[in-house]
């Protein structure tokens, strides 16, 4: 992508450089021939802090020297002195008698790092429009694309991309440009200038690195485009939410989470009680290598996908959330949106989440269970192990309790009572809660839970013969 930083002139510097010499043969203070022969070797030496100072110097004396006010502005850009900047381009601005058009060029690069993207844009149209060497032209169109995408402004960044290659054609910008249209779903454009860059130059870096994704998204069009159509039907009614959440799945299995992330954000904007739509949107934003903006759906990297692969995996290898999930969560979604006081609905999607390793979300769910049913045993158990997936096995032990004493028929939620009594070191708890288990549902694993507690407490005979029942419950090879 277009480097905002890079953005010297060549060849208008050299002219620069040509004219200030032929005024400094005339008249040339003494005193800076030593500071030029210092500054071009922190130049040499890349020495960013002295070339500022250097820099600085010279122009107190010659504020006219057009050349190393350009040195000094380009160098506190990419140092990222930003107030420093802006103070030399208002005194560069102020010293000579028509200040060059450079000045507008820094200014926007100044806007940009700051984020005022509105600045940023008027000042480099304001250096187009001063009608530079094509090369500069195309440059910072390139900017002005790379701004428009930091917006979300997929229209106006692919109409830059356009005037970048009209002012300077080269291969990577047909790559950039057939990006764009990836964003606005133009897929004949996109291959076709994908396929214009190959032939101008099969070796460019750029192309080298996303001919091969397009290649792998072309296998996925023929689901996409029916869904492309659908969707352009109605594009803003709640009811198209679920076509959105399908087509990201695809362009989430295509390798394309940045495509997948806008379907799934407009999905959530039209329903946001969607778990699926939340679910998906993180899934897209861990691919794409934003756990952060993850973090802010109460969705962390811990997402279990394909074969419990964590969401840290590469996006081509790494597995996904199972459809069979997403299906679920899509069902129960609608459930909810029909009746929000479906306090069973909430425990069987907290179940889901939970399954997918997203405890403070399932918790979520659990407690809205609670709130509107505080007898529900299922909504209790939901919450302890929910709580234990957070590492609260205090609260956790709580919730257990009541579930067992709201169902004690249950074997599973003595169990797992159990379990939580061993972890607070209740052992003779934990071996009453086996043994309830146990008489409802003889298990091997309630069974070894009961006879690790009875070796602690020293039950060496009790133990022993738990053992000898979980050999004879064995399979038998």
């Amino acid at each position: 992508m277009a480097n905002i930083a890079n953005h010297l002139r060549p060849f208008a510097i050299a002219v620069l450089i040509l004219l200030a010499g032929s005024a400094f043969a005339v008249a040339e203070a003494p005193e800076l021939a030593p500071l030029r022969d210092q500054l071009k070797k922190a130049q040499d030496a890349e020495d960013k802090p002295a070339i500022i100072e250097l820099s600085r110097r010279i122009v107190a004396i010659a504020p006219n020297d057009s050349a190393t006010w350009d040195t000094l502005a380009q160098t506190q850009l990419e140092s990222e002195e930003l107030d420093g900047l802006e103070r030399t381009l208002d005194q560069w601005q102020k010293a000579v008698r028509r200040p060059p058009a450079a000045i507008e060029d820094f200014r926007a690069g100044l806007c940009f790092k700051r984020k005022d993207y509105q600045c940023a844009e008027q000042h480099w149209l304001a250096f187009i429009a001063t009608k530079p060497p094509r090369a500069d032209v195309a440059t910072d169109y390139d900017n002005l694309a790379e701004l428009c995408a930091e917006q979300e402004r997929w229209e106006d960044h692919a109409t830059y991309r356009t005037k970048a290659i009209a002012a300077q054609d080269t291969a990577a910008r047909r790559v950039l440009r057939a990006v764009a249209f990836l964003r606005l779903h133009n897929w004949g454009a996109a291959y076709a200038d994908m396929a214009k860059a190959n032939k101008m130059d099969a070796t460019d870096p750029q192309v080298k690195e996303w001919l091969p994704e397009f290649e792998r998204l072309q296998k996925f069009l023929p689901q996409i485009k029916p869904l492309d159509v659908q969707i352009a039907k109605f594009p803003n009614d709640p009811s198209v939410a679920g076509l959105l959440l399908e087509r990201a799945r695809v362009l989430i299995l295509a390798g394309r989470p940045l495509l997948a992330i806008d379907d799934s954000k407009r999905a959530v904007k039209l329903q946001p009680a969607s778990m699926r739509a939340r679910i998906e949107l993180a899934e897209a934003l861990l691919d794409a290598g934003q756990p952060e903006n993850a973090a802010k759906l109460d969705v962390d990297r811990y997402l279990r996908r394909g074969e419990d692969k964590l969401a840290t995996a590469s996006p081509s290898g790494g597995g996904h959330v199972s459809d069979e999930a997403l299906r679920e969560l899509g069902t129960l979604d609608a459930r909810l949106s029909v009746n929000p006081k479906d306090a069973d609905a909430l425990v069987a999607r907290a179940k889901i989440l939970r399954g997918l390793r997203q405890f403070t979300l399932a918790l979520a769910d659990a407690n809205a269970a609670l709130a509107i049913n505080d007898k529900s045993a299922a909504a209790h158990f939901e919450s302890a192990q929910d709580l234990d997936g957070l590492d609260r096995q205090k609260e956790a032990l709580l919730h257990a309790r009541i579930a067992t004493e709201l169902d004690p028929h249950n074997s599973n939620m003595w169990f797992f009572r159990g379990v939580l009594e061993r972890q607070r070191a209740d052992l003779a708890g934990a071996v009453a809660s086996q043994t309830r288990s146990i008489e409802i549902s003889e298990t091997p694993v309630a069974l070894s839970e009961r006879e690790q507690c009875e070796r602690r407490l020293g039950k060496t005979a009790e133990a022993d013969a738990d053992l000898r029942r979980i050999q004879q419950l064995a399979p038998q090879k």
